[in-house]
C-alpha cells in the first residue's frame, strides 16, 4: 500500500483546524525503522490576529523587535508546546484509526513550527511575507543563478520580486547587474525566509 501524502495532508489539515492551528508543510522521509512524519504547524489566521491584537494591546512578553516593528508578527507561528502535544496526540490517534501510514507501528511523528527560516511553498505565503528577507533556489537558472537572496518586494501575478541590494549577493549573484530579480513561481525549487534580528 502506497502512502497518499494528500490523504495525510487532509487528515492533518482537519485535526490542525479543530485545534485552532494550521498545517504549514508536512514531510515523510527516511526508510525501515527511521521513517519520520513531520508537521510543521502555526496558529490559524484567527490565532495570528489575536496574537497580533495582544501584541498591540502590550499584554504578550514577545521580544522587543515586534513591539517597536522590526520583526514582523507574521513571521511568529504562535505555536506553543502545548499545542503540538495536543495536535500530535489527536493526529497519531486518527494515523493509526483511519491506517494512513502503512507499516505505521514504525515511523515517528514530529510536531513543531516551522521556525523563524521557514519555508515558502505556495503563491500565498508569498504574498504574505512580502517585506521580508529570502533566500531563494531555482530550478533554472535565471541571468546565470539559481541561488538568490534579498528582500521579497512585490508578488506579481505568477512571479515574485526580489531586491537584491537588501543583502549581499555571494556565488554567481554577485555578478548581477540589475537592482531587481524576477523569479517565476514554478521555477522555485526551494525558498525559506532568513530570519532579521
Amino acid at each position: 500500500m502506497a502512502l497518499d501524502m494528500n490523504a495525510l495532508r487532509g487528515a492533518a489539515d482537519r485535526v490542525a483546524a479543530s485545534h485552532g492551528l494550521a498545517v504549514v508543510e508536512l514531510e515523510f522521509g527516511g526508510g525501515g525503522k527511521s521513517r519520520a512524519l513531520r508537521v510543521f504547524l502555526e496558529k490559524d489566521t484567527a490565532g495570528r490576529a489575536a496574537l497580533k491584537a495582544k501584541l498591540d494591546a502590550g499584554e504578550t512578553d514577545l521580544p522587543k523587535q515586534f513591539a517597536d516593528g522590526t520583526l514582523n508578527i507574521e513571521h511568529l507561528s504562535g505555536v506553543t508546546h502545548t499545542d503540538c502535544e495536543q495536535f500530535s496526540r489527536d493526529f497519531g490517534t486518527l494515523l493509526d484509526v483511519e491506517d494512513l501510514i502503512p507499516g505505521s507501528s514504525e515511523y515517528t511523528l514530529e510536531v513543531s513550527s516551522p521556525g523563524l527560516d521557514r519555508k515558502l511553498t505556495r503563491r500565498e505565503d508569498f504574498v504574505r511575507f512580502v517585506g521580508s528577507l529570502v533566500k531563494v533556489q531555482t530550478f533554472e537558472a535565471v541571468e546565470g543563478n539559481r541561488h538568490w537572496q534579498g528582500r521579497l518586494m512585490a508578488v506579481e501575478g505568477e512571479e515574485i520580486v526580489l531586491d537584491l541590494t537588501a543583502l549581499k549577493q555571494t556565488g554567481k549573484a554577485k555578478k548581477a547587474t540589475a537592482k531587481n530579480v524576477s523569479l517565476a513561481i514554478r521555477n522555485v525549487e526551494k525558498a525559506n525566509l532568513i530570519p532579521e534580528f
